[in-house]
């Protein structure tokens, strides 16, 4: 179970540092994309654009599991819990 559980977290890191990957903020109600090379690992910075404003924003990842993501916006000072597609 563990070893599944390796392979999921790593499968996700590689896609979302290849292919980019979109998902949506349900708090705020607004789509966003992570473009290709980004590397979305626990504590690093990613650049994160938000459809809602057509702004990109600095976010630090916080942490994820499955689909879901949260990190932590410079620019707003707020926290943000993305379901990922």
């Amino acid at each position: 179970m563990n070893k599944l559980f390796c392979f999921s977290g790593i499968f996700i890191l590689v896609q979302a540092a290849l292919l980019g990957w979109d998902g949506y903020d349900y708090n705020s109600g607004e789509y966003i994309e992570i473009e290709k090379g980004n590397l979305v690992r626990r504590y690093k910075d990613i650049e994160v654009y938000h459809y809602g404003d057509g702004t990109y924003h600095d976010e630090e990842v916080q942490g994820f599991e499955g689909d879901e993501l949260e990190t932590y916006d410079y620019n707003t000072g707020e926290f943000h819990y993305y379901d990922m597609d």
